[in-house]
C-alpha cells in the first residue's frame, strides 16, 4: 500500500512539471513569433550555434523517473536457530526407542499331560540414563494364540491396579518369568475357563508398539 501511494505522488508531480514545461514553451514560442521574420532569419544565420545547457527541470524529471523505477531492497530473512534437545534426566519415563523387549519360551517345545508352558520376558534400557517403565501385565502383555484364535493373555482379568513401575538402569535387564496353566482366558473373567486343546500354539510379547519375538510350542 505504501509503494502504490508513492507512485501516485510522483506521477502527480511529474504531471505538474510537464504542464509547466508546456506553458513555458508556449510563452517562448509566442514571444519569438512576435518579432520580424527577416531579422530573426539574419540573426539566426549570423549567430553561431550554441549547445543548450542541461535543463534542471528535465534533469529533475529524469531523476524522479529513475527513482520511482528502482525497487526497494528486500531484507534478507534471518535463519531460525534449531533448538538443541533437552538432555534426559534420570528417573524420567523410558522412550520406546531406548527399550529392547524379548521373549524366551521354555526349554521343552512339547508339553504333555499336565506340564505347563513357561516363558521368560526381558526388558533392557539402552538409553543414556536410568528411566522408569510400567512392566505390569497390561503394559507388557504376553499373548498365546493358535492360528487366528486368541487363547490367553496376561491382560485379561487383572486384579488390582495392574501397574508395576520399575527403574531400569542402563544395560541392566528386567527379567520376569511366568507360566501358563493351559486354560483359556477372556475379558469377561469366566469363573471356570475351559482348558486349551492339544495343538500348536504361539506365544508373543508386546509393550505399546514394541514387539519381542515369538515362541512356538505344542500341547499333547
Amino acid at each position: 500500500m505504501r509503494g502504490d501511494g508513492g507512485d501516485i505522488y510522483w506521477r502527480r508531480r511529474m504531471s505538474v512539471l510537464v504542464a509547466v514545461l508546456v506553458v513555458v514553451a508556449v510563452v517562448a514560442w509566442a514571444c519569438s513569433s512576435g518579432g520580424s521574420g527577416p531579422e530573426r532569419a539574419s540573426s539566426a544565420q549570423s549567430s553561431p550555434s550554441v549547445t543548450p545547457s542541461a535543463d534542471p527541470l528535465l534533469a529533475g524529471l529524469r531523476t524522479l523517473a529513475l527513482g520511482t523505477a528502482s525497487p526497494s531492497p528486500t531484507p534478507s530473512a534471518t535463519p531460525k536457530a534449531t533448538p538443541s534437545p533437552r538432555p534426559k534426566r534420570p528417573g524420567e519415563p523410558c522412550e520406546e526407542k531406548d527399550l529392547v523387549l524379548s521373549l524366551q519360551s521354555g526349554k521343552e517345545p512339547i508339553y504333555a499331560g499336565d506340564a505347563r508352558p513357561s516363558f521368560i520376558v526381558t526388558l533392557v534400557n539402552t538409553g543414556s540414563v536410568m528411566c522408569t517403565a510400567d512392566v505390569g501385565p497390561r503394559a507388557v502383555e504376553v499373548r498365546i494364540t493358535s492360528g487366528a484364535d486368541r487363547i490367553w493373555s496376561t491382560a485379561d482379568c487383572v486384579s488390582g491396579p495392574g501397574a508395576d513401575v520399575r527403574k531400569l538402569e542402563r544395560g541392566v535387564p528386567y527379567v520376569h518369568s511366568l507360566e501358563w496353566d493351559r486354560r483359556r482366558s477372556s475379558d469377561d473373567c469366566r469363573a471356570s475357563p475351559p482348558t486349551a486343546l492339544p495343538g500348536t500354539y504361539v506365544a508373543t510379547v508386546r509393550m505399546g508398539k514394541l514387539r519381542g519375538g515369538k515362541g512356538v510350542f505344542h500341547l499333547r
